[in-house]
């Protein structure tokens, strides 16, 4: 019997991701990969992969899949609803905990809880295509796996290489909200008049429903630029903030396209970008300036954070 899923109802933005590429913005390739970096390699370590193995990315309302094969362990991580339908009976899902599904049994991703991302991984491979060394769907340039476009109802995912250790696991972690969104300034900051950047800083934002993988659109104060409102297109990198004619800023994501004209005020710090991209349309957000250095040490805790809970996992 070949294992796979049947996807019943795919979800409004459902993907398969991993790390990402890199070095390719040179051919106009963005790095693309998971948006939420810590969820999705807890994901991997909870099944018991590797951790860098692609998952599903879903947004919002994931799928809902129907297994046909052997037994297999599946996570969901993130703050997410979820089911798993049975025979006989429902079990309400936890995030963070694995369970066994056997042929027939159904996982219904309802909807994520006041946030963006979620991430399912099982105890084994999806059978993908690679393409610069990954599997990651960008839609826009259409590339990665699954020729490029997310998934699709009644659409099958073959998976391999099943793992035969199947430990129940649990995490006991919680998803937490900055109050403010780190930032370094970015390479225009002496674009914008003092007041400009007081704005920046001090006042609140909204996430505006004009936002995806690519990049998050804010709504608030005008940030007034004084010298010009359109540059000569340079390289962009995700997180890079860049701020548009009429004073409103935009946030590269992971599909960020790799050049742009607008002037950058700032670069979202790296430890903080888990917590930016799982900021929901119509959620308020304020930036904080930091220095390089203090940004290099976030980075660093952010990191030695992130493996002490994967050694909890294993």
């Amino acid at each position: 019997m070949n294992n796979c899923f049947d996807i019943i109802r795919a979800g409004t933005n459902t993907t398969f991701q991993d790390n990402g590429r890199n070095n390719l913005n040179h051919i106009g390739i963005p790095s693309s990969g998971v948006m939420d970096k810590r969820n999705y390699v807890l994901a991997n370590s909870l099944v018991g992969n590797k951790i860098d193995f692609p998952v599903i990315e879903f947004a919002y309302q994931g799928p809902l899949v129907r297994y046909r094969g052997k037994k297999i362990n599946f996570v969901i991580t993130g703050d997410v609803m979820f089911k798993i339908i049975k025979k006989d009976y429902e079990i309400n899902g936890n995030c963070y905990e694995t369970y066994n599904i056997e042929d027939g049994d159904q996982i219904d991703i309802i909807s994520t809880n006041k946030s963006v991302y979620g991430y399912f991984a099982i105890s084994g491979e999806f059978n993908l295509n690679f393409q610069w060394g990954s599997c990651s769907i960008n839609t826009t340039a259409k590339i990665g796996s699954n020729k490029g476009k997310k998934l699709q109802d009644s659409q099958k995912i073959e998976i391999i290489n099943i793992n035969s250790i199947q430990i129940q696991k649990k995490l006991n972690y919680v998803n937490t909200r900055l109050e403010k969104i780190r930032v370094i300034k970015g390479t225009n900051f002496n674009y914008f008049s003092n007041e400009g950047k007081k704005i920046f800083f001090e006042k609140e934002f909204i996430i505006s429903k004009l936002s995806d993988r690519m990049g998050m659109r804010l709504e608030g104060p005008n940030i007034e630029n004084i010298v010009e409102t359109n540059i000569r297109s340079e390289g962009l990198i995700k997180g890079v903030i860049q701020v548009t004619a009429d004073g409103n800023p935009i946030i590269m994501l992971s599909d960020y396209g790799t050049i742009g004209g607008y002037p950058k005020i700032g670069v979202v710090i790296s430890a903080d970008y888990d917590k930016l991209v799982q900021l929901s349309p119509g959620s308020k957000c304020k930036f904080q300036e930091i220095e390089l250095v203090d940004a290099e040490n976030l980075f660093k805790l952010y990191e030695i954070e992130t493996n002490n809970l994967i050694s909890q996992t294993r």
